[in-house]
């Protein structure tokens, strides 16, 4: 009959129930450690101040990308809401299907971090509202920001659609 002192119980903190999945949890926790550490350092850099302690990698490319020129801030406003504009960074060549992908990244980020709404339904968000610029609608998902004459820093209004 085989030996099963393999299958008793060891309490935790046995050196015997060390595993490698603990070994591997470990060094995955010990990376991320190592990763927030240096992410803290990269944030207290003058160009990079401005963004939240929990970084993401995309939100540093997005910075720098806006120090060399390459992207834009785009402020989105609700205009149903007293809130300040919502700073949206795209490339300067983005469409509006990409400024409207870029929002949806931002507001969900926010809400991670503020601990918001766990679900929001863009499809339904879509449906009921619209961005609209200069007093025009945002309407072909296709064309560049450009061609409507966003540029910098300029202001896109998020406002509910009217029933046709």
């Amino acid at each position: 009959m085989p030996d099963r002192s393999y299958f008793r119980f060891r309490p935790r903190g046995d050196p015997a129930t060390t595993t490698m999945e603990e070994e591997e949890e470990e060094a995955h926790a010990e990376a991320v450690a190592r990763w927030q550490a240096g992410l803290a350092r990269l944030v207290r850099d003058p160009l990079l101040c401005d963004l939240p302690a929990q970084v993401t990698p995309e939100e540093i490319g997005s910075q720098v990308a806006l120090e060399y020129g390459q992207a834009m801030t785009v402020r989105v406003r609700r205009v149903d809401a007293p809130e300040a504009p919502m700073p949206v960074v795209v490339v300067q060549s983005a469409s509006v299907l990409e400024l409207k992908k870029a929002l949806r990244r931002f507001v969900q980020l926010r809400q991670e971090r503020q601990g918001g709404a766990r679900h929001i339904s863009w499809r339904h968000i879509w449906r009921t509202y619209s961005l609209t610029f200069g007093g025009e609608k945002l309407a072909d998902d296709r064309k560049k920001l450009r061609e409507y004459g966003i540029r910098n820093r300029d202001e896109v209004s998020f406002v509910k659609r009217l029933r046709q």
